[in-house]
């Protein structure tokens, strides 16, 4: 039996259709799994092992008690609303309305996918960095879309701007940003936003920025594009509360955009969902409300954990790039004698008890072996735990792939 639709392009876009036509697990899947099986520590998958903060999940109890427990309003509750637009002027000065320019979705992978099937046409490009987000990729397929490029190098992983001008042309429809940047950690400075929102205006692109680790950067304040000139009218300012409040399975998410934006997005959210998680949406709420002692004392934490593994590969010999934000580290398996970032995740378990996941998973095809020997390990983990997969990875010995 043929099975018709658009699930091939999706599966295509994402990496997952073989050459036979055949559908393989997500890496993350599979690592996840392998973890399951050997009892390897996880460093693969990017949730944190702690829960989030007692006033937010007191909150979220609270309001099943108290009965919020059915739909909540299609655009979002107005608690959570009005939250997020306090946040965005307290941390960044924009003003947004909450009624118009707010849209609450599960998690920010719906406002992406939303977004992407509500302004995406056949053929219409879409430009992000690479490597990319495995979603973008199966998105922007779903959409009909064809996804363009601009490669992020190692050890930095900052785009050559020459390269990002030949990229965005009359044909690109979305520019999408992911700052603080997944999977490398990598901040983009200011010139390279402000380049960013220039080719947008001369092109008449549309900017959709994936901030989901917006608090969780060292040593530098997060930069929303949407706060540069001529940015606001044309920027879709995507983020969350899973990575910031420790709670990913909640998913709730959100966007922020000019109204016409939102309601074109709106059309096609609300036969995605429709909508979802009612007693978090006034926990998150709470969170967004924490005072500034909170959000740097995250941001803190989980710099003091990034350290902790930093330390662990470099002496287990890995080459490492410095994270400036997110949960991730980028490690170079290439001196320990393993070229091959893939099999070198899938033999870890055995070699060291650890899981991560090679950076060529996040890949288009046809550049996958410039980041062969990359792996990504989340250090969103309690440092003891770190500790352990350090001593465990110092073990490895060097050029066994041989």
């Amino acid at each position: 039996m043929t099975i018709p639709g658009g699930w091939q392009r999706t599966a295509r876009g994402a990496g997952l259709l073989a050459d036979d036509g055949s559908v393989t697990a997500s890496i993350f899947a599979e690592m996840s799994a392998l973890a399951g099986r050997t009892g390897a520590i996880n460093l693969g998958q990017g949730f944190p092992d702690e829960d989030g903060p007692t006033e937010v999940l007191e909150a979220a109890r609270k309001a099943i008690a108290d009965g919020i427990n059915q739909y909540p309003p299609g655009r979002g509750m107005p608690v959570l609303l009005e939250a997020i637009a306090r946040h965005q002027h307290r941390f960044y000065g924009l003003t947004v309305d909450p009624g118009s320019e707010v849209l609450v979705t599960a998690g920010a992978t719906e406002a992406l996918a939303a977004t992407m099937l509500a302004l995406l046409g056949p053929g219409d490009e879409v430009v992000t960095f690479e490597p990319f987000f495995d979603a973008y990729g199966g998105l922007i397929a779903l959409g009909g879309g064809i996804h363009r490029t601009v490669r992020l190098r190692a050890p930095d992983f900052q785009p050559d701007l020459d390269e990002l001008r030949a990229a965005v042309t009359d044909r690109t429809r979305l520019i999408v940003v992911n700052n603080p940047h997944n999977p490398t950690g990598a901040i983009f400075p200011r010139e390279t936003l402000e380049l960013i929102v220039e080719l947008a205006h001369r092109h008449d692109a549309i900017i959709v920025t994936d901030e989901v680790y917006e608090h969780l950067t060292f040593g530098e304040p997060h930069v929303p594009v949407a706060t540069l000139p001529g940015a606001r009218e044309r920027t879709i300012s995507i983020s969350s509360g899973g990575k910031t409040f420790n709670t990913t399975g909640w998913k709730i998410g959100w966007l922020t955009a000019p109204a016409p934006l939102v309601t074109a997005i709106l059309a096609v959210k609300q036969f995605l969902t429709y909508v979802n998680g009612a007693p978090f949406q006034p926990a998150i709420a709470t969170g967004l409300d924490l005072p500034d002692t909170f959000f740097a004392g995250i941001a803190a934490d989980l710099r003091t954990k990034r350290d902790v593994l930093a330390r662990g590969l470099t002496a287990a010999g890995f080459g490492i790039t410095v994270p400036q934000g997110s949960y991730f580290i980028v490690a170079d398996a290439a001196p320990l004698g393993y070229p091959d970032g893939a099999d070198f995740c899938r033999r870890l378990p055995d070699l060291a008890g650890v899981v991560g996941i090679p950076i060529s998973a996040f890949c288009s095809p046809e550049h996958r072996a410039e980041y062969a020997s990359l792996v990504r390990f989340a250090y969103c983990k309690k440092p003891d735990l770190l500790e352990q997969a350090a001593a465990q990875l110092s073990g490895i010995s060097r050029g066994s792939a041989h």
